[in-house]
């Protein structure tokens, strides 16, 4: 008898542990939550404001405007943007790229979709933990996701010398850029349960992250991560002009 108490003490236990383990929600942020790019934004202030040279634009402007005409690849249009950033980042300093977030939060922050920024919202006040996940740098994305809630986010950590000037080099730019390994760090680091946790993605590179939880959403995804989800019995929803539907 006493053995057989013992036993269900134990699963007892075991069911509360259980229970008592997070509910996490990861959304990447670029396409996601917010309407565009932190870091394409980021380019454009400092060419603005003349801290990055004019030309800057032409690096990436034809991938551009083959995106816009709905012949190229948007991820090609901001993988070209992010190259020309690291190049032109090199020796200014770090202040003056964060003083350019600022601006560029301060006019733009609220230009999110609202599908996903009413999720967040709803998964907060659920006791879901936030993270937010994105290969745009860190000083912008941090900001960002602490505007709107966010417990925890992830970005490109752009390094500075001791002077307090970028290198143009980004550290621990492996990790930073699987999204799978550092949703798989946040799940553990927070004791998170995956199979209760949700995640958001746009586009086929967020597959490998949207694969570790048992409810991860497609929101206005490209054609392959829209294949992949239908394929698999996903949710994709998506939102257009102020219309939010499920597919």
């Amino acid at each position: 008898m006493a053995g057989g108490r013992s036993q269900m003490a134990h699963c007892t236990a075991g069911k509360s542990r259980m229970r008592s383990k997070k509910k996490l929600a990861a959304f990447d942020i670029d396409g996601t939550v917010f309407r565009s790019s932190l870091l394409l934004e980021l380019v454009e202030e400092l060419v603005k404001e003349g801290i990055f040279p004019a030309r800057t634009r032409a690096a990436y402007e034809r991938e551009y405007v083959r995106w816009l005409d709905r012949k190229g690849e948007y991820g090609n249009y901001v993988e070209k943007a992010v190259m020309v950033f690291a190049r032109q980042i090199q020796g200014i300093p770090y202040k003056v790229g964060e003083k350019a977030a600022k601006t560029v939060l301060l006019e733009k922050k609220d230009r999110v979709y609202r599908y996903t920024r009413d999720l967040i919202s709803t998964l907060k006040k659920r006791g879901y933990f936030l993270i937010a996940v994105s290969h745009s740098p860190k000083f912008i994305v941090g900001p960002f996701a602490k505007s709107l809630g966010f417990d925890k986010a992830y970005g490109s950590i752009y390094a500075a010398d001791k002077k307090g000037k970028f290198t143009g080099s980004v550290d621990f730019e492996e990790i930073i850029r699987d999204k799978a390994a550092i949703l798989a760090h946040a799940l553990k680091k927070f004791d998170a349960d995956a199979k209760r946790s949700i995640a958001v993605g746009d586009t086929e590179n967020d597959i490998p992250m949207l694969k570790l939880v048992g409810q991860p959403v497609a929101f206005n995804p490209n054609q392959k991560l829209y294949r992949y989800a239908k394929k698999h019995g996903w949710k994709v929803v998506v939102e257009r002009k102020d219309v939010v539907y499920a597919l």
